[in-house]
């Protein structure tokens, strides 16, 4: 079996080694030694001034709409992971799509100022797949309306734009460390702010509000990670450096036998600083993908249909015509890209792909011949063996 994503896990004697040295200590949370290394690690390995560790991405993009005192309406994107939507109306606050580049998957930055209203209080985009959006375009547009911005960063472990961390863009940007990312501290996650004070706030308010002892300073909330993510991070981040170059690899592999295949590839605006987190393909119909992960499935490889449905779908917010958006859904998906996915296995997908395609142009072809039969004759029977030798 070929599953659409593996977590990675360093070697079983890093993680003991932590282990050990909680048991002794035995501080399990509230702010232990391994989450303040974990945070001045990634400070370091990342090249940004603040960040904390939370508790997961979605914690993390609650916090942060509550840290701006958010209100009213937030321009978002359709096509995300579903907590960028419901983390905004969780919030007590209105989201309003703007629909997508149909290249680049990101929210349409062109479309965003009309999109502005008295009601609106920021913007929250989404670097999908960790293809940064076009950050200066949507740092101009907040500027001139005086909107906050958060994004959405849970994809960008690694990712640049314009040679800084793209965690360094935004009033807040955020990110995930579940365990399905290329960094990972099992559950987890970060908030990162250039603003020192706006730091302290979400601080007090990831430790309920506490300010000391038996004082209040921030309404808070319990956004606090423990010391068994902290190690696990703290291990993966030794070995970060060579998961990006496997992934790359892969990647750039995915491609290159991939050319003739009859499908769209994300449009990458900066390859030099992209962390190849994922692997999408978007079909010509939603049938021939639907057909093709299919067969996939037959032969016991899974990819994943992500982003679907497009959020302006969800029942809980208004709906919206988001054209680009419905269409891309309806024909994505991500193919499987793992550290340890093997590149025979990857040549075993992609002769997959290829093979559904053919036997679907074949088709096709047979369809427009003419056929006359013989009075008696019997029209030829055609098979294909899709779970045979590759």
């Amino acid at each position: 079996m070929i599953p659409v994503t593996k977590p990675f896990l360093p070697p079983e004697k890093e993680y003991e080694n932590y282990v050990k040295s909680i048991w002794e200590r035995q501080w399990l949370t509230n702010n232990g030694p391994l989450v303040n290394t974990l945070e001045l690690n990634l400070k370091e390995y990342l090249g940004v001034k603040h960040l904390l560790f939370v508790t997961n991405g979605t914690i993390a993009l609650q916090v942060a709409i509550k840290a701006l005192n958010l209100s009213g309406d937030i321009i978002t994107t359709p096509f995300s992971f579903v907590a960028t939507t419901s983390s905004i109306v969780w919030q007590g606050c209105n989201p309003v799509f703007v629909d997508i580049d149909p290249e680049t998957f990101n929210i349409d930055a062109s479309k965003i100022e009309a999109a502005i209203t008295p009601k609106t209080s920021a913007i929250l985009a989404t670097h999908v797949f960790g293809n940064p959006c076009d950050i200066t375009a949507i740092q101009q547009i907040a500027e001139k309306y005086s909107l906050k911005v958060i994004y959405d960063a849970a994809h960008c472990f690694g990712t640049m734009y314009d040679n800084k961390s793209v965690f360094d863009y935004g009033d807040i940007s955020i990110t995930s460390f579940h365990s399905t990312k290329l960094f990972h501290t099992i559950e987890g996650g970060a908030v990162f702010t250039r603003d020192p004070e706006l730091l302290r706030k979400m601080a007090l308010m990831r430790n309920f509000g506490y300010s000391g002892i038996d004082t209040f300073s921030e309404q808070g909330i319990n956004a606090k990670n423990c010391e068994f993510h902290a190690a696990m991070g703290l291990c993966n981040l030794k070995h970060v450096d060579e998961i990006l170059k496997q992934r790359k690899l892969l990647y750039e592999h995915y491609l290159v036998r991939l050319a003739n295949l009859d499908v769209k590839f994300q449009k990458l605006e900066n390859k030099q600083g992209y962390n190849y987190a994922y692997f999408p393909i978007v079909f010509k119909t939603e049938d021939l993908m639907k057909d093709s992960k299919d067969k996939l499935e037959l032969a016991q490889v899974y990819c994943r249909r992500y982003f679907y449905p497009s959020l302006s779908a969800l029942p809980y917010v208004n709906k919206m015509d988001m054209p680009f958006c419905d269409s891309i859904a309806c024909r994505i998906v991500c193919l499987p890209l793992y550290h340890t996915l093997t590149f025979s296995d990857l040549d075993l997908i992609c002769r997959l792909l290829l093979r559904t395609q053919n036997f679907e142009d074949g088709e096709k072809n047979k369809q427009k011949l003419p056929v006359t039969l013989m009075p008696n004759q019997i029209a030829p029977v055609t098979s294909v063996k899709l779970n045979g030798t590759i």
